[in-house]
């Protein structure tokens, strides 16, 4: 029983990210080449997620900050995620969803880059937060399944995943993320 969770897992995973890399492959690297740019420009990442994919900025930032693959100095990632005390703040004030959107505000400028990890729903938080970064000149990048509701949602940049089983999201989103900053750290640092 158990090898047989594992191969339909295995087996949802590679369903999922074969598709993926075949129809998204292009806005992967435009992402990639869009983050070299604005890392040149002096801009920074910010990086939001909701619930489970909160933890995945959380990861991705530290890659971004830390390294992926060599050492090399640290890049201007910051996740958003882990104001606890901020959000609790907020919640008590039913003003919950501007969890992100007052961050951006007090940190991010117009060189600044976006990007929210999101499931099969966007949270009230996540849309607040992609308005907060177009109403501030800041590209907004979005990583969501392809079920996921984006009515009235604004991105410069959309990567769609094909699939609704949260497992296979947060694995998803994970290895996306790190895929990015291999891909940042080569084209900037040469390997």
């Amino acid at each position: 029983m158990t090898q047989d969770k594992i191969s339909v897992a295995v087996a949802q995973q590679i369903s999922l990210l074969d598709p993926f890399m075949l129809t998204q492959k292009p806005l992967l690297n435009s992402l990639a080449e869009h983050l070299v740019t604005t890392f040149h420009q002096g801009g920074r990442l910010f990086l939001i997620g909701s619930g489970p994919f909160g933890a995945i900025a959380g990861l991705v930032g530290q890659t971004f900050l830390h390294r992926q693959t060599l050492e090399r100095p640290a890049l201007p990632a910051i996740a958003l995620t882990n104001d606890a005390g901020l959000a609790t703040f907020l919640a008590s004030d039913e003003q919950g969803s501007q969890l992100f959107s007052r961050q951006l505000r007090a940190l991010a400028t117009d060189q600044d880059t976006v990007l929210v990890f999101a499931g099969t729903n966007l949270t009230p938080t996540d849309r607040e937060a992609l308005d907060t970064a177009r109403q501030l000149g800041c590209r907004a990048i979005l990583i969501a399944s392809e079920q996921a509701e984006l009515a009235d949602t604004r991105t410069d940049i959309c990567l769609s995943l094909p699939s609704d089983s949260l497992p296979r999201l947060l694995e998803s989103t994970l290895f996306i993320g790190n895929l990015l900053c291999t891909l940042v750290e080569g084209e900037l640092f040469g390997i």
